[in-house]
């Protein structure tokens, strides 16, 4: 049986064409950079937010956080909820 160490062995090479680690290191594109530092404390709070919304409307015995809404705070709740969960697809 072969074994693997039989092999030729290749050896890097430092030039100035290969971009090694000696090189400027590149920058990252688009998708690939991470996000500003405000991110995370936004979708955190948008989905603490919505959730704090339908609580209060539920232990406040629909009254509340506006009256006028009615029913209503429940879409505002999961709207709000719903923007933080969008948020997390684009979390890196």
């Amino acid at each position: 049986m072969a074994r693997s160490n039989d092999r030729a062995k290749t050896v890097a090479t430092n030039d100035s064409s290969g971009g090694g680690q000696d090189g400027p290191t590149p920058k990252r594109g688009g998708d690939d950079a991470p996000n500003p530092v405000w991110f995370k404390p936004i979708m955190f709070g948008l989905m603490l937010l919505g959730l704090t919304w339908i609580i209060v409307f539920y232990v406040s015995g629909t009254t509340l956080p506006i009256a006028s809404l009615g029913d209503g705070n429940i879409l505002v709740g999961f709207g709000i909820l719903f923007l933080g969960f969008i948020m997390t697809t684009r979390w890196r």
